[in-house]
């Protein structure tokens, strides 16, 4: 058998797939990059591993991981592509999806709209039965009226069935009674419960999850499934992890039994990446912006620390208003995702003025420039004509663009319907999307409590490169750095992130009752628990466990997270829980309530592997004078002299460490293009890094 030890990053975004292939004994990398089939994305895997297998012949029977990340599961709720689901809950709870919490997002809008639920009325359907607070039984279910119930939605067509009744989490026997009667009845069927899905109180955040995962269950386990066989087609026979949210890795398995982890799976990995760099060369306060084809990711990384929520929303029906999307309950990295990427596309809005965002070209048809049916100007445009990319150079020269076709779209579509002049008109679609992405990036720098003008920006994505002096300038920042390879370089995440799986069980108890016996074997289940999870994963090291506690004054309606150490919690003191809680309470509030009451709400675990280490190869063959990675001079636009001038065009694998250069520049790679102003320095390191002083001038 052959030897292991290749690792292969795959992200699959809404314009590009990107690959890294890691060689773990010498850490030499190899990157590529092609367009995403929207229709089948594992085309794209395919196409793009048999392209790497012309650098590398004989990698792929030497895989040990592929490590995959996905916009799949996202995109099939926002396009309402899941599957036909139904819906079993407790008498009186079948519009629970359209209560909500009762909060309208926009109190004064008397017009606002919601996103409808991902399950119609008509396939919502009740069963007598009642559960108590306390997890006694005050009704039973009637298993011969779940058998009826179960039955009808199957007549009504439905691929995949969704349980969640009232206050499962603290008894979950009718909810496995009704799972069992679906699998004698309907074996090829799909379930989710929530007890499985989603053991926490709150029922409405517990019910729109427990939902989601059910319908996007056999979407995704199809696609999963495909992707492993196509993968074991061309010769693979290495363990296939999924990114989780959180930004963890999961087994297949797992991801195909809780699609509802991975939504975010995508976007999580640059900030993964972001996470290994801050700690690499100890930067407090750094600033991940991945900008790819379709969107921009952005997080604030502190002390080489992403934030994980606990909630999120997807398919927001007012794109910048909180409320107004579905509400998923998962753990999810704290990112900031705005609709502004390379396939942006610019038009006149009905105001007269010009609108650039959030609806996108995709891959297809996609900018203008790609000569691929495209008729709608885009921000790739834009950048092209501002001599900001190499028509003869994009994608290391595989893919030609098309710089007159984008011309006439620009003055077709903007500078005449806007009367501006050609020149305006480009300038105006690059600085707004920068401007868009800066308003953005203030507010979630600051809600953060970082400040923009400390941050250090790290630049990711085929189109980060090209934007990050833009937006830098514009927050602030006095810094940017811009890793090799940048425009895969989020998938270097894949590399670096644990095999990890986050459990959570709701157990409302007040802390002076509480039972410490009791809670410990709460712990011990959920460990036992994750350390299944992470067998499947292929887990053969010891598995560790970080443990923490949701708890609240009573009579409040949210909860403060509390890490506490491992150990037995029957050894912990009761004063001593309070006097944490306290202590944390005060740091976010600025006060605390001593003579209150307070209770616990949630457990919580972290099951975790020791992650595999990642080795950044050094640079040591490349030397010279700088002129020998001059590639020629090329005009382009400077925002700060408002025309076109002179910029020098810098081949980067030609760039050395301990290399200077100054601004104006461009800096071109295979999959992506630095752009310098003239206000900045550059400097190489070891590493291949760029270091970008702003505030050179």
């Amino acid at each position: 058998m052959a030897e292991k030890f290749y690792r292969l990053g795959c992200d699959i975004g809404g314009t590009f797939t990107d690959f890294v292939l890691l060689n773990d004994r010498t850490g030499e990398i190899k990157i590529n990059k092609c367009l995403t089939t929207p229709r089948d994305p594992s085309d794209a895997v395919e196409q793009g591993i048999r392209e790497l297998q012309g650098e590398v012949p004989k990698f792929v029977g030497m895989l040990d991981e592929v490590i995959h990340g996905t916009t799949l599961v996202i995109n099939s709720i926002i396009e309402r592509r899941g599957a036909k689901t139904g819906l079993i809950t407790t008498k009186g709870f079948r519009d629970v999806l359209e209560l909500g919490r009762e909060i309208r997002y926009a109190p004064y809008d008397i017009f606002a709209e919601f996103p409808k639920p991902l399950i119609p009325r008509r396939l919502r359907l009740e069963v007598d039965e009642r559960i108590r607070s306390d997890g006694s039984v005050l009704k039973p279910l009637d298993p011969e009226e779940a058998r009826s119930v179960v039955k009808t939605l199957i007549n009504m067509g439905v691929e995949s069935i969704a349980v969640c009744l009232i206050n499962s989490f603290e008894n979950p026997t009718h909810e496995l009674m009704i799972k069992e009667i679906i699998e004698k009845e309907a074996p090829d069927v799909s379930v989710s419960i929530s007890y499985h899905v989603l053991p926490q109180i709150r029922e409405y955040e517990r019910t729109s999850t427990t939902v989601t995962n059910a319908y996007v269950k056999p979407l995704t386990g199809r696609y999963l499934s495909k992707l492993s066989s196509r993968l074991e087609a061309i010769g693979s026979r290495g363990k296939l992890f999924i990114m989780l949210s959180s930004g963890g890795i999961t087994s297949v398995e797992t991801a195909a039994e809780f699609p509802v982890r991975i939504i975010e799976s995508g976007p999580t990995a640059a900030v993964i990446a972001g996470e290994y760099f801050g700690k690499l060369f100890n930067i407090p306060d750094m600033f991940c912006f991945d900008m790819g084809g379709t969107t921009a990711k952005s997080c604030l990384i502190q002390g080489g620390v992403a934030g994980v929520v606990p909630t999120f929303e997807v398919g927001r029906v007012q794109r910048f208003m909180k409320g107004s999307g579905l509400t998923i309950q998962v753990p999810v990295v704290d990112l900031m995702e705005i609709g502004a990427g390379g396939g942006s596309i610019a038009k006149m809005s009905r105001m007269g003025t010009l609108q650039v965002g959030p609806e996108s070209s995709g891959a297809d048809p996609g900018p203008v420039c790609y000569a691929r049916g495209g008729t709608e100007p885009c921000v790739t445009d834009a950048d092209l004509l501002l001599g900001y990319l190499d028509e003869n150079y994009f994608l290391g020269g595989e893919m030609k663009l098309d710089k007159e076709a984008a011309r006439r779209s620009v003055e077709e579509k903007i500078a005449k319907p806007l009367g501006v002049s050609f020149i305006k008109a480009v300038w105006g679609i690059h600085d707004l999307i920068n401007e868009t992405m800066a308003g953005a990036a203030k507010t979630h720098i600051a809600e953060k409590g970082g400040n923009p003008k400390i941050v250090t920006v790290a630049a990711f994505g085929g189109a980060g490169p090209v934007h990050a002096y833009g937006l830098a300038k514009k927050l602030g920042a006095p810094r940017l750095m811009v890793p090799p390879n940048a425009g895969v370089g989020s998938a270097l995440g894949f590399f670096t992130a644990p095999r990890a799986f986050d459990l959570v069980r709701s157990h409302k108890i007040s802390l002076k009752d509480a039972d410490f016996g009791e809670i410990e074997n709460i712990f011990k289940e959920m460990e036992q628990e994750g350390a299944k999870t992470l067998q499947k994963a292929g887990g053969e090291q010891e598995i560790g466990f970080e443990r923490s506690l949701d708890m609240r004054f009573v009579g409040q309606g949210s909860e403060t997270n509390l890490s506490i150490s491992q150990g037995d919690f029957r050894t912990f003191k009761k004063e001593d829980i309070r006097s944490l809680f306290d202590s944390v309470y005060k740091k976010l509030y600025g006060r605390t309530y001593p003579d209150s009451e307070v209770e616990f709400i949630n457990f919580k675990v972290r099951a975790k592997l020791p992650e595999r280490l990642l080795q950044l190869p050094e640079i040591k063959t490349r030397s010279g004078a700088l002129e020998d990675a001059i590639k020629g001079q090329r005009s382009a636009y400077s925002g700060i002299a408002g025309d076109f001038i002179p910029y020098t065009v810098y081949d980067r694998y030609r760039l050395f460490p301990g290399a200077e250069l100054k601004g104006p520049a461009i800096i071109e790679e295979r999959e992506s293009t630095v752009v310098v102003g003239e206000d900045c320095r550059v400097s190489v390191d070891g590493y291949g890094f760029l270091w970008i002083d702003l505030r050179a001038a």
